[in-house]
């Protein structure tokens, strides 16, 4: 499995944040909305989710709101954490605040949750594939990071620490609070952790050489 290391160009990817243009939606919206499926099918699979995912089931029990709406106010908070941060928000940022948490919504109200162990397990690898395109879709657009990517780099550049132990350190932050607030963590957790970097790196360089094709 080959994999990309960086983000390609595209023909569709912004000047600015918010220079968009109409060739840009379709990657844009359809890579937001398959991201949100994505985390949707590893919720249904009942294994686990994403350390945010989690964090926001944790939030959505106690605060007695939808799981998309505990989402949607957990990257709303993290935006204003921007501020002090100096980062600035795109179109990108605001789909990726409303979309996602949209999509994953509607997934869980409509997706079943399987009871064969083998669909489960077709839940959450294909959750990991499905979040893995999306991405790469969303990340070629140009037109700003998500709510939680902003944080990240805004940290690194305040701090000067690497990205990796920036994204490791609030992932493994809100993984915990999650949990704690009673939060699903499992298998399809660690999955996650484990492969999504893989799938995000095979979907770019297949986007990648998709694009020279085309050329």
């Amino acid at each position: 499995m080959k994999l990309s290391h960086r983000i390609p160009l595209t023909p569709w990817r912004a000047r600015s944040p918010w220079a968009f243009r109409p060739r840009m939606a379709a990657p844009l919206v359809i890579g937001l909305t398959l991201f949100g499926f994505g985390e949707g099918l590893l919720v249904q699979s009942h294994w686990g989710a994403t350390p945010w995912t989690v964090f926001a089931q944790g939030i959505a029990h106690h605060a007695h709101l939808s799981l998309g709406w505990a989402t949607a106010l957990i990257s709303a908070v993290v935006l204003l954490a921007w501020w002090p941060l100096r980062e600035r928000p795109g179109l990108g940022t605001v789909a990726n605040l409303v979309i996602i948490a949209y999509v994953l919504d509607r997934t869980t109200y409509v997706v079943a949750v399987p009871h064969s162990s083998v669909l489960k397990a077709i839940f959450v690898v294909g959750g990991v594939l499905v979040i893995g395109v999306g991405s790469s879709l969303y990340l070629t657009t140009g037109l700003g990071p998500g709510p939680r990517d902003g944080l990240m780099t805004g940290l690194h550049r305040r701090w000067h620490v690497s990205v990796v132990y920036v994204r490791l350190s609030l992932e493994v932050t809100v993984l915990f609070i999650g949990w704690l607030l009673g939060g699903t963590v499992g298998i399809a957790t660690a999955f996650f952790a484990s492969t999504i970097g893989f799938s995000i790196g095979a979907s770019l360089h297949a986007l990648e050489r998709i694009v020279r094709r085309r050329a």
